[in-house]
């Protein structure tokens, strides 16, 4: 896996924003949508599309519910708290729905700060851990084609 971080074509910056924007894309519950705002993101800021899309996998069936349950409570320490994290009950009984606007505007305001969080700490070590392996050739960097 480093290996495959380390070789991936581009500057290390084109490389650290392809990461970066991933692991923003990867913190949303967007499920089947991630690599699609990654790729489109990475092309906005001009990162790697290929660490764009792997960037997203942050966020896998392993990890969805910590990650989502940890956006959610960033989300109501900031708003306040919500009507709590719906379980199977509110799904069977339809209450899901009636308290839906609540939940996920904790959800997603914790996610969009969860993101730029995890984006900028990411493409940041990323960037440094290619920059110190491989010092003075950053930004000028020629295209290296494996």
């Amino acid at each position: 896996m480093l290996n495959w971080l380390w070789h991936q074509e581009g500057s290390h910056g084109e490389r650290a924003r392809g990461l970066a924007v991933g692991l923003f894309s990867g913190c949303f519950p967007f499920f089947g949508l991630q690599i699609v705002l990654s790729v489109a993101l990475a092309s906005l800021v001009r990162g790697n599309h290929l660490l764009a899309a792997a960037g997203t996998w942050v966020s896998n069936p392993f990890t969805y519910l910590p990650i989502y349950w940890f956006n959610y409570q960033v989300g109501c320490w900031l708003i306040g708290p919500g009507t709590g994290w719906p379980g199977l009950a509110s799904i069977k009984d339809g209450s899901i729905w009636h308290n839906s606007g609540a939940f996920l505007s904790r959800l997603m305001l914790g996610s969009t700060l969860v993101a730029i969080a995890t984006a900028l700490a990411g493409g940041w070590l990323y960037w440094q851990w290619l920059e110190r392996g491989n010092p003075g050739s950053g930004a000028g960097q020629a295209r290296k084609h494996h």
